[in-house]
């Protein structure tokens, strides 16, 4: 298990040079350190924003679990996608409406067959909303396929 999260983890994360604005830290409500937002009134409608983490020495045909707290807090705030690199055009996984402003928790299967994936990218689209924000946290790299429920 490799813990990724920013406060103390071990893993590299790049914001991407050619999006449209920056992911921010954000300190967390218990004080224990932060986690990475996207407030709702940065940037522009459809604007990006793309935290890259780089995923090295993933071993050749095995199967990883990447784990991660996600939030999006405030009404139309927008959309947090997530793609591995060797499949660029479509997102592993998308999320588009917070029901409230809890924590919830995003899994995803990452399958080092012959094309290793050597990155995992974080993008927030801008909504229309004023309010609320996009946040990651808690990111974890397990060995092995994702528990089921």
């Amino acid at each position: 298990s490799v813990d990724c999260s920013f406060s103390r983890g071990v893993c590299d994360w790049k914001q991407d040079a050619d999006d449209d604005f920056d992911w921010n830290p954000a300190d967390r409500d218990r004080g224990d350190g932060y986690y990475m937002a996207v407030p709702a009134f940065v940037g522009h409608k459809n604007d990006m924003g793309r935290l890259k983490l780089l995923l090295t020495d993933l071993k050749p045909k095995s199967s990883y679990c990447l784990i991660f707290s996600y939030r999006l807090a405030g009404e139309k705030v927008g959309k947090l996608r997530v793609f591995l690199a060797n499949k660029k055009t479509a997102p592993v996984w998308e999320e588009n409406k917070g029901k409230d402003e809890k924590w919830r928790t995003g899994k995803i299967e990452i399958f080092q067959g012959a094309e290793t994936t050597n990155s995992v990218t974080f993008e927030s689209e801008r909504g229309k909303g004023k309010t609320g924000e996009i946040g990651v946290d808690n990111v974890i790299l397990n060995s092995g396929p994702c528990p089921e429920e």
